[in-house]
């Protein structure tokens, strides 16, 4: 329903900091509650942050919170993830993810509508 394309990945510096992109295109594309997941090699993919169609709440994992900081903007149909303060742990590959409930980004398992194919993070020491 909601096509999810990601980029600004690359490699920096632990401390560095690094802006992911997620464009989403689809007619009720506006309306979906967004988030950005990431997994490790050999890790489970997990949600790194999310939020609301409207803007109105923000959810964190507690390994980024206050470092990582969620945004979209409406107009241009974007989703944003300002990453600060990296570490070598925050390695692993982005993925961009729309969901109709926020409930649904958030639960374990996630189920997501939509996934985008991800964009390589990689953080030195």
């Amino acid at each position: 329903q909601v096509q999810l394309v990601e980029s600004g990945g690359g490699l920096v510096q632990a401390g560095g900091s690094l802006r992911l992109s997620c464009a989403a295109s689809g007619r009720m594309s506006k309306y979906y509650n967004m988030g950005w997941f990431r997994q490790a090699p050999g890790k489970e993919r997990e949600l790194v942050a999310a939020v609301t169609w409207s803007g109105d709440r923000t959810v964190y994992a507690d390994s980024v919170k206050g470092r990582f900081t969620i945004s979209r903007d409406a107009a241009r149909n974007t989703m944003y993830l300002q990453m600060t303060s990296l570490k070598p742990e925050d390695t692993a590959v982005y993925y961009c993810a729309a969901a109709e409930r926020m409930e649904l980004m958030t639960s374990i398992p996630p189920r997501t509508n939509s996934w985008g194919q991800g964009t390589q993070v990689t953080v030195s020491s």
